[in-house]
């Protein structure tokens, strides 16, 4: 509560103050000043139900030893919930009217008030401006034990919020998530890694910086061990995480920027970097074989003996300039490609998130050759892998007879600041464009305007960007199109002046706590998915 009262970790905090709550802490502080001593009083009346009853609620929790890095398990405390729902910022500024509905349907939904049939647990609702990103938000804390002394379960809670994020969202004509709609959320940005970014001066966080890395050398690779070998030459630290009782058989793996000094290498999964930078995923795209099999075995274990000084088994292509007919070879493929496009339907979306997938990789091999400091070509990869981020159970190997992108990512990863010139560059762009503006069509078919839109904003302002410092690439008697201006969806009614909910009902007297004496009966275990008890 200090913390939501407070000045923030950038100093965005402004006015904060309380939107919803319990009946009782709402008839006393709805209308004060959320200063440190009001959010302590707050704290205390939320927290009332747990001294009374002396219960505890705790869940595991790995703690790291700062000294030696030890990793150890322990029961931490637990009794208080805590989520935010944020809006895009893009969909401005509700009212604290509308947000008192939302907070209040929320906590309804989720089981912790009167609603569920059992004891309320205490809880409020504050709002303290927009995010540093500009996202309209508010906070929910809530305390776990109910006011009969009783634990309010946790279980499944990630899976049931999101559920209850949709419902909401249809209710009060909200813009739907993304990632709950169609499953193409990527991962979010731990507060964690963008203070250690502001602390070494970084312009990116690790995880942005190994996800472009990650992916610019899956797409530039024939095969496995050449991905593990493009990944050493990046710079990057990798290591295999191998099947169970095994060392020939790798399950996954993980990457990690190289630390400066002494500092400990933080390491992150494929999983943790992009839904579609897993192994499994990853193998969809390359040849299956024996020999290739073997051949990437051999590379992860070079790797895994020691991460810091991998030296590759069997250099391949990585090590060599490419031959400059290339560029016209891979040139052609992409435009193949992108007849081979007109035939694929927009809802066989395995085969169009390979398109993304590869297409981005494709930008971001480029960025990884010219771009000291992340720039257009970097955000243009990552805009375009957002339609790659589909669920594992809708994914599927790559058609054999679909054409790739990989040859493009290849060259444009070794050869971008060679002899070659711009021409070859400009050419390839081209082609680049045209996957890009059939990937955002596909969106747009399948009913999917919002990404479909978001990806006409890309070509408008980063692609168009990389465009101006090339070379223009005129075909005799062909007539260059501007890329196309989706309409923008209708404008939506201000949603502080709908749906405004009506006064919770409630006493404004808080509830009486009377400790009652634990009985046999209670003393069963109450656990979570949470390993809360």
């Amino acid at each position: 509560m200090t913390y939501l009262a407070g000045e923030g970790r950038a100093n965005e905090h402004e006015e904060p103050h309380l939107v919803a709550g319990d009946a009782a802490i709402m008839a006393m502080h709805g209308d004060a000043v959320l200063d440190r001593s009001t959010a302590l009083e707050i704290a205390r009346s939320i927290d009332a139900p747990r001294v009374a009853y002396g219960v505890d609620v705790t869940r595991n929790a790995r703690v790291t030893d700062p000294e030696t890095g030890d990793v150890r398990t322990e029961r931490v405390a637990a009794d208080v919930w805590h989520c935010s729902l944020s809006l895009h910022a893009d969909e401005g500024q509700l009212s604290d009217e509308k947000w008192s509905a939302i907070a209040q349907q929320f906590v309804d939904e989720m089981g912790f008030t009167e609603a569920s049939g059992k004891a309320a647990c205490r809880w409020v609702a504050v709002r303290h401006g927009a995010s540093t990103n500009g996202n309209d938000h508010i906070h929910l804390a809530v305390s776990l034990v109910r006011e009969d002394g009783t634990k309010a379960t946790t279980h499944n809670d990630f899976r049931r919020a999101q559920d209850v994020c949709r419902q909401l969202e249809r209710e009060h004509g909200l813009t739907p998530l993304e990632a709950r709609e169609r499953g193409m959320g990527e991962r979010g940005v731990k507060p964690a890694e963008r203070a250690r970014a502001e602390r070494e001066g970084k312009v990116e966080v690790d995880p942005h910086r190994l996800e472009r890395t990650v992916r610019g050398a899956a797409t530039a690779s024939l095969d496995e061990g050449e991905f593990v070998r493009r990944l050493r030459r990046a710079g990057v630290l990798i290591r295999p995480r191998y099947a169970a009782a095994r060392d020939d058989v790798v399950a996954g793996y993980s990457v990690a920027v190289r630390p400066v000094g002494n500092d400990r290498p933080v390491w992150y999964g494929g999983g943790r970097l992009a839904r579609d930078l897993t192994l499994p995923r990853l193998r969809e795209g390359w040849p299956d074989s024996p020999q290739t099999a073997q051949g990437a075995v051999e590379e992860w274990r070079a790797a895994s003996k020691n991460p810091w000084r991998y030296r590759p088994v069997a250099p391949g292509r990585e090590e060599t300039t490419p031959d400059p007919e290339l560029w016209e070879k891979y040139s052609r493929e992409l435009g193949e490609l992108r007849k081979q496009l007109r035939d694929v339907p927009v809802t066989d979306r395995a085969t169009w998130a390979h398109v993304a997938r590869e297409t981005s990789g494709a930008f971001a091999a480029w960025s990884q050759r010219v771009e000291a400091t992340p720039g257009p070509l970097a955000a243009t990869s990552r805009e375009l892998a957002r339609s790659a981020h589909i669920r594992a159970h809708e994914s599927r190997p790559k058609p054999v007879q679909m054409g790739s992108a990989a040859g493009v990512a290849m060259v444009l990863m070794q050869a971008a600041v060679s002899g070659q010139g711009s021409a070859g560059q400009a050419i390839m762009l081209r082609q680049l464009g045209r996957l890009s503006v059939a990937l955002m069509d596909a969106h747009a078919a399948a009913g999917d305007a919002r990404r479909a839109e978001q990806l006409a904003q890309m070509m408008r302002e980063k692609f168009a960007a990389v465009e101006q410092q090339l070379p223009a690439v005129q075909a005799p008697g062909e007539k260059v199109a501007a890329p196309r201006t989706l309409t923008p969806a209708e404008e939506k009614v201000r949603l502080a002046t709908e749906g405004l909910a009506a006064p919770g009902a409630g006493s404004p007297v808080p509830n009486t706590i009377t400790p009652r004496k634990r009985s046999a009966a209670d003393t069963s275990r109450d656990r979570d998915g949470h390993s809360r008890e």
